[in-house]
């Protein structure tokens, strides 16, 4: 072997090692920084012992994508909001899947093309083609709809037709016939083949795999966002790896297999959170009927809520022995959770046992409300999940729920009709007095009333949630 390839093999094994630690490290709050950098490092290391490794020669294309690249990932950096991440996160999983696709595109027409010195395509680099177009596209085409989705351009609601499952699986069907087709016919396979017809075949095929993404997320509905996020991300780390298996590159065989892995552990996850089957959420999909009337019969009017005033909160709190926040996406986007955080400090100093109870699909995004909280210095220590709040929540005072909706529904618990039914929920109905703070009545993403609402020990407080918590402060200050 030579000394060139060597060294490169060696700086991919060190890469692929710091990938691994990083990762690791991603899983707690106060080494999630460390381990952002340690990923970062492995993944610079990566591509310069590529580019020397490979001898590239044409720098120029690859300075103009580094510096474009930089320019707009700082910009997003530093100036996309908190409560628009998961609309990053997901154009960032679109645009992985992309770059994945566009490396199988390249490949197949650097051998149609006779580039590769021969139109034979070795089976196992064609399969690998194939996966890497079928899923880069499918990818991209589905991240874009998530996005959509979670910016407000296309609607959040699922959007079902008659017959959509079959003409789903039909169509996949169709794209796998494609691709054993292409794989057994790709030019120069077998004498004579006909390399403009397989050309364009290689070209429907893209087309139909992103028409199939686009398919698969358009009847999700918003509650499942945070499943699909992750499914997305899972997908775009299997569209690098079978990229990977394209270019012959370990590093990014095992980075890709390294995402694809965690990706699905993490929707895994999010589904048991749910207490429902990956299946369930892709065929399924809450927010069918958006504005479903609650079980009463009727829709109900602020006149049938108890509407509070800050003063009122603020006594409760204060002399509460035990106080439980529910963070929710209202509590992103009011950019609330420092004056939140000031807040429960106050508290705490007067002797009130606080914890913040974070729902694994609170947001739009897994680890929505970890992240805000975090940013905010909340110790991880008075993090809860759900299952550690619920068993003793009726002899909790307090809970403030801010901004969250869905997870605190409860129909999930009472009503087998209800499309939220059977996803698991904080329990803060039980719980002695409940304050939520919402900007109105609305329906939470899923669509759906919140019979919580309407209970008489639920206070409502209407208004931004950081206008709200800051009066809450100056009132608890003067108590």
């Amino acid at each position: 072997m030579e000394t060139r390839v060597l060294i490169m093999q060696l700086a991919y094994l060190v890469s692929a090692v710091l990938f691994i630690l990083g990762l690791k490290r991603l899983s707690h709050p106060d080494t999630a920084r460390g381990g952002n950098r340690l990923a970062a490092i492995g993944m610079l290391l990566a591509i310069v012992a590529t580019l020397v490794g490979e001898q590239i020669l044409t720098w120029q294309w690859i300075i103009g994508g580094l510096l474009i690249g930089s320019v707009v990932g700082g910009f997003m950096a530093r100036f996309v909001k908190m409560t628009a991440m998961p609309q990053m996160v997901g154009l960032f999983n679109g645009f992985g899947g992309l770059a994945s696709g566009l490396v199988a595109a390249a490949e197949y027409l650097r051998y149609s093309m006779g580039v590769a010195g021969t139109a034979e395509v070795p089976v196992d680099a064609s399969i690998s083609i194939m996966l890497g177009t079928l899923i880069g596209a499918v990818t991209f085409s589905g991240s874009l709809i998530a996005f959509g989705k979670l910016q407000g351009i296309v609607t959040e609601k699922a959007v079902r037709y008659p017959a959509q499952q079959f003409l789903n699986a039909l169509l996949f069907l169709g794209i796998l016939a494609v691709m054993a087709y292409l794989t057994v016919m790709t030019p120069g396979a077998i004498a004579g083949a006909d390399t403009s017809t397989v050309n364009i075949m290689y070209y429907a095929l893209w087309g139909a795999a992103m028409l199939l993404g686009v398919l698969l997320v358009i009847p999700i509905g918003g509650a499942d966002m945070p499943v699909v996020v992750s499914l997305l991300n899972s997908y775009s780390g299997l569209a690098a790896s079978a990229a990977g298996f394209v270019l012959n590159n370990n590093v990014l065989i095992i980075s890709g297999a390294l995402v694809g892995a965690s990706g699905l552990i993490l929707t895994r996850i999010m589904c048991k959170a749910m207490n429902r089957s990956l299946a369930n959420v892709i065929f399924g999909s809450f927010g069918q009927v958006a504005g479903k009337e609650l079980v009463k019969g009727e829709k109900r009017t602020m006149a049938d809520v108890n509407d509070v005033q800050a003063d009122d909160v603020a006594m409760l709190l204060a002399y509460a022995k035990q106080v439980v926040v529910v963070p929710g996406y209202g509590l992103a986007v009011a950019q609330a959770q420092h004056k939140l955080r000031e807040l429960c400090d106050n508290l705490e100093s007067r002797g009130v046992s606080v914890k913040y109870v974070v729902h694994p699909v609170a947001g739009r995004m897994p680890g929505h409300m970890n992240v805000l909280l975090a940013e905010a210095n909340v110790p991880y220590n008075q993090l809860y999940e759900p299952e550690d709040v619920n068993p003793d929540i009726a002899n909790v005072d307090a809970c403030l729920v801010v901004g969250a909706n869905d997870v605190v529904n409860p129909a999930a618990r009472d009503e087998p009709a209800s499309d939220l039914y059977g996803m698991p929920i904080i329990e803060v109905d039980r719980a002695k007095h409940t304050v939520v703070m919402k900007r109105s009545l609305n329906p939470g993403f899923a669509g759906l009333d919140n019979e919580l609402f309407y209970l008489r020990n639920t206070m409502m407080l209407f208004g931004d949630a950081a206008d709200s918590i800051g009066r809450i402060l100056e009132e608890v200050k003067q108590l």
